[in-house]
Formats: structure tokens, C-alpha cells, sequence
């Protein structure tokens, strides 16, 4: 069932010229460039402090 559906994925870029369609060094770069920018903003905001706030159990009220 899985093959079938990728080879239909597959036809979806056959009406494209070969030098056009999506290639895997496209995919690995699209990868490498998304992990830079994220990493990037992540070191620029700096949210460290809330996503700890966001992982503690809050303490029981008394």
C-alpha cells in the first residue's frame, strides 16, 4: 500500500523537465537551511527560561 502511494507522489512531478524536478540534494539543503535558521532564532531569543517554566511540575498549593 505504501509503494503505491509513492509512486503516485512520484507522477506528481512528471510534468516537470528532469533539470526542474525536486531533487535530494534540494531536500537535504531545504533540511540543512530550516536547522540554521531555527538554531539561529532560537540563539537569538534566547527563550530558555520559559521552556523550563513550561517542563516544571507546578508545586502544590498548601
Amino acid at each position: 500500500m505504501a509503494t503505491g502511494s509513492v509512486a503516485s507522489r512520484s507522477g506528481l512531478f512528471k510534468f516537470l523537465r528532469p533539470g526542474l524536478r525536486l531533487q535530494s540534494t534540494d531536500v537535504s539543503a531545504a533540511v540543512t537551511w530550516g536547522v540554521a535558521a531555527t538554531t539561529t532564532a532560537l540563539w537569538l531569543v534566547q527563550p530558555f527560561d520559559w521552556i523550563k517554566k513550561q517542563f516544571q511540575k507546578p508545586e502544590p498549593e498548601q
